[in-house]
């Protein structure tokens, strides 16, 4: 299945990202993607590097929804799935939540992925945490979303696992090169590709890019400029067959227990932990 990967400037004007974001699926769909997958914050901007920008939430919405309904009519015209980041409008004085959107091929929202782990300057001072997990089928495959800081809770990503997710869209707006190597294991454990998708500013401590069921870069974008970048996703790949095919269901098949409850055994040498 090929899908885009993207890394652009991300700035605090809807307007000039939404622009962005639009001519970016203009090449994916011209190059046959399928799923368009953009990084946290991509169309309103993110309040890590621009919170004085965000204080009080004095935004201007306006932009954002016009943006966000633009997008959403290129969709349908390209026939592109397009998962972008952003900021949630909530009612009255209550907090946005951090999001990503998830509109399908039609041009219609198809779901909303709000962060439920916030870190500290977030949950104090910007975000509302959301409360539900989300996951959508593309072409035979599930996709799952998670963001940032998200990055460092296992069970977050075993839930996708046990969603029966193949792929992790994982967002962010981070400098922290560690973030990749966290995904990578978590791809590794859990038998599942990984798109991490970032803003082209912290693209030069960890670049946007795809890693695979093994735990592998697939490809990587520059550590430069924005990038586009198509991965396809391939079953029948050889290097991907013990992680798929082999690791994956034995794992699933160990954590139910029946495996081990059926070679257990009662000995006085097993339960007696202090002989020799």
């Amino acid at each position: 299945m090929p899908s885009r990967r993207r890394r652009s400037e991300v700035t605090t004007d809807p307007r000039a990202n939404g622009t962005a974001i639009r001519t970016v699926m203009r090449h994916a769909a011209d190059q046959g993607a399928r799923l368009v997958h953009f990084g946290e914050g991509a169309l309103t901007g993110y309040v890590g590097p621009a919170k004085q920008y965000y204080s009080g939430w004095r935004i201007d919405w306006a932009p954002v929804t016009d943006e966000l309904h633009a997008t959403m009519a290129l969709a349908g015209e390209l026939g592109v799935w397009v998962v972008v980041g952003g900021n949630h409008r909530l009612s009255g004085d209550h907090r946005p939540h951090n999001s990503l959107w998830v509109i399908n091929d039609r041009g219609e929202l198809a779901d909303r992925y709000d962060k439920r782990f916030l870190s500290h300057a977030e949950i104090n001072g910007f975000y509302t945490p959301g409360d539900h997990v989300c996951t959508f089928e593309v072409d035979g495959f599930r996709f799952g979303c998670l963001l940032c800081i998200e990055v460092n809770f296992p069970e977050l990503w075993l839930e996708q696992q046990q969603l029966g997710v193949d792929c992790l869209l994982f967002s962010t707006y981070s400098e922290d090169p560690i973030f990749e190597v966290i995904a990578r294991g978590h791809a590794a454990a859990n038998g599942f590709w990984v798109s991490i998708a970032v803003p082209a500013q912290c693209a030069p401590a960890g670049p946007s890019a795809v890693i695979g069921p093994h735990g592998t870069v697939l490809k990587h974008a520059r550590s430069e400029g924005p990038e586009v970048f198509c991965v396809d996703l391939d079953r029948t790949d050889p290097a991907l067959d013990i992680a798929l095919n082999k690791a994956r269901p034995w794992r699933e098949t160990a954590r139910t227990g029946h495996i081990y409850a059926r070679r257990s055994v009662s000995d006085p040498r097993s339960t007696d932990r202090t002989s020799i």
